[in-house]
């Protein structure tokens, strides 16, 4: 990691997490290929997957258009190479992906399938998100959405507005939206996905899933030393998604995206991004991923996993090494424990996502944008002596100096 990276301080349970998993970046874990390692790389996709009851036939690995801002030529390499699912949201870039996308399959409509979303809140009319609707539709110059998601839900509340399964049952009825779904990464994900699933208000899930946050994995890395993986019931809702015939659609696959400080380490042809989405496509429960891409090159190396069932022998190596790498400064997806340790209500794990934007992502204009939302974000830590949250995290996460560190880095200046 970079110097301006704080550190974290190690407790014993954590230093043994470490050096189970430094364990594992030696090849000391029993490995199993899912195919040949000496089959060539496909050139692009490789198989095609059923999402649940829709029907719709989606690539294993789809086009995230999070940060598309007007590359037309991205979008077509992508379709060229064989992804035909292209995902998007009214907010990203300002709605220029959405309009990027809609420019770049004029006249190909038919082949691909197109999701995009709207955060549908606890008092939201029909009105309004029909307004909305429309407005993604112009945008993507067409008349219908395949998959139409509640976005970024962390609110039950959000789903018990009765106005929400009344616009989607109205829009469909039009043939604006196909089918319709819930995305979501926050502390209470678990509780809204199985509210969505006790009453049948959605068909597709898209969900923040990754190696970091299946207990199967550190069960594997760590045996019997005394370590609880966070959110371990995300995979029983999951399972639960698919024995009802709901489609799951994984994101933020990448555990955080430190790409580059994981090239030392690839070799054999694996390179960590191909293993992340290796493990997830390995697991019963998904039927297929969506990830941000934005060159060609990206598309190209992404697409080096799809058709895999499984992990490969140097997937593992480049796995555990991840964890080692990134466990100190990284906040994992849908854990939510240290949501109520500052009394003056930071929004720790939100302030601690943008700054992986910034620091891991390396993309300090989306780090900003989603910094800009949170209000104050991180100021109050930068005058607190008393830090409440300094024991609020399970992995030994060093909130306050993250934290104040995000502040400094992202916060805007005023003139």
């Amino acid at each position: 990691m970079g110097t301006s990276d704080p550190g974290s301080r190690l407790d014993r349970r954590e230093f043994l997490r470490r050096g189970a998993l430094t364990g594992v970046g030696l090849g000391l874990l029993p490995l199993s290929p899912a195919r040949s390692e000496t089959e060539a790389e496909p050139p692009g996709v490789r198989r095609r997957v059923r999402l649940g009851r829709t029907g719709l036939e989606l690539p294993d690995i789809g086009f995230g258009g999070s940060r598309l801002q007007g590359d037309e030529d991205l979008v077509r390499y992508a379709l060229d190479r064989g992804i035909t699912h292209f995902d998007t949201a009214e907010t990203y870039t300002g709605g220029a992906s959405e309009a990027t996308i809609g420019r770049a399959l004029k006249g190909v409509r038919d082949r691909v399938t197109i999701a995009s979303k709207v955060k549908a809140g606890a008092i939201d009319s029909q009105a309004r998100l029909m307004t909305a609707l429309e407005g993604s539709l112009r945008r993507l110059r067409t008349d219908r959405i395949d998959l139409y998601f509640n976005h970024a839900v962390n609110d039950v509340e959000r789903l018990q507005n009765p106005e929400w399964p009344e616009f989607v049952h109205r829009a469909r009825q039009q043939g604006k939206i196909r089918f319709a779904g819930l995305s979501g990464h926050g502390g209470r994900l678990v509780e809204c996905l199985d509210h969505a699933l006790d009453h049948d208000q959605i068909d597709v899930m898209l969900v923040a899933y990754n190696f970091g946050q299946d207990p199967r994995f550190f069960e594997k890395l760590t045996r019997s030393l005394d370590f609880v993986a966070r959110q371990p019931d995300l995979p029983r809702v999951m399972a639960r998604a698919k024995q009802k015939g709901v489609g799951v659609i994984a994101m933020k696959t990448l555990r955080g995206g430190r790409l580059n400080d994981m090239r030392p380490y690839e070799s054999g042809g694996a390179t960590f991004s191909q293993a992340a989405f290796r493990w997830v496509l390995g697991g019963p429960n998904v039927d297929a991923l969506v990830v941000t891409m934005k060159s060609r090159a990206m598309i190209d190396e992404y697409l080096g996993a799809s058709g895999w069932d499984g992990p490969r022998r140097a997937d593992w190596p480049l796995l555990g090494r991840y964890e080692e790498i990134a466990a100190a400064t990284q906040c994992r997806y849908g854990c939510g424990d240290c949501a109520d340790a500052c009394p003056r209500g930071v929004p720790i794990a939100d302030v601690l996502r943008s700054r992986m934007y910034a620091r891991d992502y390396r993309d300090p204009d989306l780090a900003r944008d989603e910094y800009a939302l949170l209000g104050a974000g991180a100021a109050p830590c930068l005058e607190c002596a008393d830090r409440p949250c300094d024991r609020a995290c399970p992995h030994g996460l060093d909130i306050p100096r993250l934290t104040t560190d995000a502040h400094g880095v992202l916060a805007r200046r005023l003139a």
